[in-house]
Formats: structure tokens, C-alpha cells, sequence
């Protein structure tokens, strides 16, 4: 839905407006202006992207990364281990594309979460100010890329590729919070047929739209009505290139090539009719599978047209305790890492055939791991003593395994990596940060994000 309503019916800030946006609405004036306080050309960020895919639910880092096939039995990798591309380097069974691949990104076996708690931490939390990451993106690079006029801060759930997808899971905190950032760095979110697919087309005829003093009209209208006293000259000619430049195509797979969507396709992957019923959790297993390769392509398509920061979430999947909700680690690995492992595999092979794996960084990761030892009903129940992460491209340095596990793999066996490190890392991608420490109107929470210490050993 887009609508070009007036004034004196509705506030000022929904005289225009752009449906499906995080929190059902924002203004187009917000997404154009807001977040946007240094020119384009004083702007210090890098020419590099980041996709955030958050494992929601906790993975467990011993049947991912460190499987620990010498210890006991309640401790060791339930699904065996496989041999990667690095020497001495094996990943859970679970993970055989991945591993043939494994020069091509780094794992963390020292990564620590800080507690066992169902949050979203990494992506949002104390360590952000209670804003989602790519809000302090936003609020440096501008709401939308200026040269693209796409979102430069977008939100991806499973229904932004399937409208028969269930919800985001929303008791564990807004992965759409943008903390202390201001309206305009709220990401931009998409949610299948009944969001941003629809609400991106114009829904008035193309003589109107094209009726450029009639647009401009309702923009001045605003103003007189007070919406920041002249603020929208500088900004509508802006909003009408967002109105009319079909950016809406870039988060349309249909646009894309057959072979490509059909090499990202997890679908196929895993039996869904064969998924246990007995979990409650089963129908969120089917989703993930139908679901986690197009947002990965999804989330490069926006990538590779502008967008700076992109969080992928799964739906609440990754908790594995065998209890009435979640299955097994072994059978819970096999309708999760089947498509986890395809679905990175064929972004990894897409961005480097297109030439982006230096301009793309990929983290995964969730809020938490999972205990040492097995639970007496085949699970692993929270832990934040350590946590799988890995990290893609971005011009890092890649086919490394860095940090290493107690025996146990319950925690750091070398120094610590912790979320401000992670921070760091994606602030240093996003951001010349020299420049950025003497830019002009950069707020100090932007710079004390970057002051962090990057994850060491990825970067020179």
C-alpha cells in the first residue's frame, strides 16, 4: 500500500507513506531524510556490504564447527564429524558442502556469547545500545543509498520469501530496533505478498505519478504543516526517484535467473512431510527449509544494489533440548543443517562467480551455544560459555580456523572472542573508521561501536 493521503485527516508524518515497513509504517520523508546527516560526499563508509544471518535459537558449536570426536561420548559431535578443505580441520558430519569450502571463510571456535539467555544479542542488545546493527549503519550512510535509492538498512524474516511462513519469533527482543538512532534508521522490512511486493507499486496511474507538481504539492504541504520547516526541499526530488526507479524489483526473486534461484533452493533438502509431527516446533523446521536459501539471495540481490546491512533471522529452530518443542541434536540437525550447509555453500559460490566476495561480508551466528554434554533425552539445553560463529568474504582473511575450545568445547581454551569484538569486525567493514572519527554530526554511539576491537587475525 502506498498511499498519498492529506493532512488534515491523518498526522503529518502519514501524508505519505510506504507500507510493510518495520512497525507497519514509515514515512517515505523518514526513509529518504532521516539517518541522513552528512553529505554524500563527507559520508566515511566503505564500499562493502554486510549480511547478518542470525541462527535464532542457539546452534550448538560441537555438531557445527568443533565436533571433539576424542571426547566421550555425551560429549562428542552426535552427528560424527567430516573432513574439511583445511589440514586437521573437521566440521559436524552435518556440514559436507561447507567443508569442501572451508578455505573460503573462517570459523571461531573461541566465540562467547556471555550467557545462556534466548535473546538476539549479537545483532541487537547492551552491546548496540538496543539497536539492530545495521541502524548505526543507517544513521551514518543515510536511510536510503544515494546513488541506488534502495534501503540501506533492510530486515528479513522467512515471510519476506514465503507468505505462508510463520511469524518472527518477537518475545526475545526487535531485531527492527533502532535504539538511539532515529526514525530513519529503522530497517526496512519486507514481508511477502501482503508487504513490500505490493507495497512498492505505485497504486495510482502512472499520469498521476508522473504529475510531478502534484507530488511536490502534497511534499510542501507537509512542510507548511510543520514536518521540519523546510527540510523536504532538499529531499523531494529524492522521494520521487524512490517513488518511480522500480526498486521494488530488487526484492522480487521472480527477477532474478531461474538457475540462480534454483541453486539457492533449500526445499529440497530436507523431507518435510517426514519431519516428526510430535515437535512443536515442526512447522518451523518445514519453513527453514522452504525459506533459507531465497533469503540469502534475496539478501545478495539487495547487497549488490546498495543495501548496506541486511539481517536474515530463521524462525525460533535452533533450540535443540529434546523436550516437547525441539528434537533431538541428532534429528533436529537433520531438518536444520541440510539447508544451513546449501544455503551458504551457494551464496559463497554466487558471490565470488559475480565477483562480490570481497565486497560482501556474511556473519552467522545465534545468541548462544549449547552445553558440553548431552541431556539425558538427546538434547543440549543453553550455554553461553561458547558459541559457533562464522565469517565470509569482505576482504578478510579467509581458510582459517582462529581461537581454539576446551576439551569439553564449553569454553575459550584461548582468549576469548566476544560480541564487541563481532562488532567491531562489522564496523570495520561498514566504515573508513579514521575518517568516521572525524567526520562531522557522527553521533558518539557510532563511535563507540567502532572504537571496538575487531575479531583478531581477520583483519591485515
Amino acid at each position: 500500500m502506498l498511499t498519498i493521503g492529506d493532512t488534515t485527516r491523518h498526522g503529518r508524518r502519514d501524508f505519505l507513506r510506504v507500507g510493510g515497513l518495520a512497525g507497519g509504517v514509515l514515512s517515505l520523508p523518514g526513509l529518504v531524510r532521516g539517518g541522513a546527516p552528512l553529505s554524500a560526499a563527507n559520508r566515511p563508509v566503505t564500499d562493502k556490504s554486510v549480511i547478518f544471518l542470525f541462527l535464532h535459537g542457539g546452534p550448538s558449536q560441537i555438531e557445527t564447527f568443533d565436533p571433539k570426536m576424542t571426547a566421550p561420548e555425551e560429549i562428542r559431535s552426535a552427528t560424527g564429524e567430516v573432513q574439511t578443505a583445511i589440514p586437521g580441520v573437521t566440521f559436524g558430519a552435518s556440514f559436507p558442502e561447507l567443508a569442501r569450502r572451508a578455505d573460503r571463510f573462517t570459523v571461531v571456535r573461541s566465540f562467547a556469547t556471555g550467557d545462556g539467555n534466548h535473546d538476539i544479542k549479537p545483532v541487537v542488545g547492551k552491546d548496540s545500545f538496543g539497536a539492530n546493527l545495521g541502524s548505526a549503519y543507517a544513521a551514518v550512510a543515510g536511510g536510503v543509498n544515494p546513488e541506488t535509492s534502495l534501503p540501506s538498512n533492510v530486515l528479513l524474516f522467512p515471510r519476506a520469501v514465503d507468505p505462508e511462513a510463520g511469524p518472527g519469533q518477537a518475545n526475545f527482543g526487535r531485531f527492527a530496533s533502532n535504539g538511539p538512532f532515529g526514525a530513519g534508521a529503522v530497517p526496512f522490512q519486507p514481508e511477502g505478498d501482503t508487504g513490500l511486493r505490493a507495497d512498492m507499486r505505485i497504486n495510482l496511474p502512472l499520469s498521476r505519478v508522473n504529475d510531478r507538481r502534484s507530488l511536490l504539492t502534497a511534499f510542501d504541504a507537509a512542510r507548511v504543516a510543520g514536518d521540519e520547516a523546510g527540510g523536504l526541499d532538499s529531499t523531494r526530488e529524492r522521494a520521487f526517484t524512490v517513488l518511480t526507479s522500480g526498486i521494488g524489483d530488487a526484492f522480487d526473486l521472480s527477477k532474478e535467473d531461474a538457475r540462480t534461484v534454483a541453486r539457492y533452493d533449500t526445499a529440497t533438502r530436507v523431507n518435510v512431510a517426514a519431519i516428526d509431527k510430535k515437535w512443536n516446533n515442526h512447522k518451523h523446521y518445514a519453513d527453514n527449509a522452504r525459506t533459507l536459501g531465497k533469503l540469502l539471495l534475496l539478501a545478495r540481490r539487495l547487497c549488490e544494489r546498495g543495501a548496506g546491512f541486511v539481517t536474515v533471522t530463521t524462525n525460533f529452530v535452533w533450540d535443540m533440548h529434546a523436550d516437547v518443542n525441539n528434537a533431538t541434536m541428532k534429528e533436529g540437525m537433520s531438518y536444520m543443517a541440510p539447508p544451513l550447509d546449501h544455503a551458504v555453500s551457494a551464496f559463497l559460490d554466487d558471490v565470488r562467480a559475480r565477483g562480490l566476495e570481497d565486497k560482501i561480508l556474511l556473519v552467522a551466528c545465534g545468541e548462544m551455544g549449547r552445553t558440553p554434554k548431552i541431556n539425558r533425552n538427546g538434547g543440549r539445553d543453553h550455554w553461553g560459555g561458547l558459541a559457533p560463529l562464522l565469517l565470509a568474504g569482505g576482504g578478510l582473511r579467509m581458510g582459517q580456523v582462529i581461537g581454539q575450545s576446551a576439551r569439553d568445547a564449553g569454553t575459550p581454551a584461548t582468549t576469548p572472542i566476544r560480541i564487541p569484538h563481532l562488532l567491531g569486525t562489522v564496523m570495520h567493514t561498514l566504515f573508513d573508521v579514521g575518517r568516521l572519527r572525524v567526520a562531522r554530526g557522527v553521533g558518539r554511539e557510532v563511535l563507540q561501536l567502532a572504537d571496538h576491537e575487531p575479531i583478531p587475525g581477520l583483519h591485515g
